[in-house]
């Protein structure tokens, strides 16, 4: 089981793949597209509501990270976030393009499209706010910190969860609320310091 893990590229990081990909590395560029593939296809798709038009933006999306993976600086964020922005980027430019009637201020499409540009004191405070998140992150127990985290960064459902984690749904559901409840409880102590 451990071979077959190993040569689909299971155990590699995001990092080495796209490393790989500067090169020109073709396995490394397959398996990062395996990896990301239903991620970029389901965000775009969450944005267009076209599933055609997500095909598109998924597929233009990878050809951008394998052209610009030779300039990706991990001290500006992970690959995941720098791969779901550039499709996110996409996916709002494909709107703006296919959008020709005007639209009202208040529209929810138009405010997800607005600048989200923080002020410096925000993003200071939000950096914290992140330390904080991570630390207590790092102190809960690994079956609740996976179900965290692929319930809120991945958003996966607690069915999903249960699927892929091959336990009971109500211990899917069980692990994301007692885990949150522990990050929320950290992050309030920390606050309150």
């Amino acid at each position: 089981m451990r071979k077959d893990r190993n040569r689909d590229g299971d155990e590699i990081s995001d990092e080495a793949l796209l490393s790989g990909m500067a090169i020109g590395d073709e396995r490394a560029g397959l398996v990062f597209a395996r990896r990301y593939q239903h991620r970029l296809f389901g965000l775009a798709l969450g944005i267009v509501s076209d599933a055609a038009l997500a095909e598109d933006i998924a597929q233009e999306a990878f050809i951008r990270i394998f052209r610009h993976a030779v300039v990706f600086d991990a001290r500006r964020g992970s690959v995941a976030s720098w791969t779901l922005t550039i499709t996110r980027n996409l996916a709002i430019d494909a709107l703006r393009v296919r959008r020709g009637v005007p639209t009202a201020p208040d529209d929810q499409m138009f405010l997800s499209l607005m600048s989200t540009e923080r002020l410096p004191e925000d993003a200071a405070l939000a950096a914290d706010a992140l330390v904080e998140v991570r630390s207590a992150l790092a102190d809960l127990p690994i079956d609740q910190r996976r179900a965290v985290l692929l319930a809120a960064m991945y958003g996966r459902s607690a069915a999903e969860i249960a699927h892929a984690e091959a336990i009971p749904l109500g211990t899917a559901k069980s692990r994301i609320r007692v885990g949150m409840a522990k990050l929320r409880q950290a992050v309030a102590i920390e606050e309150a310091t």
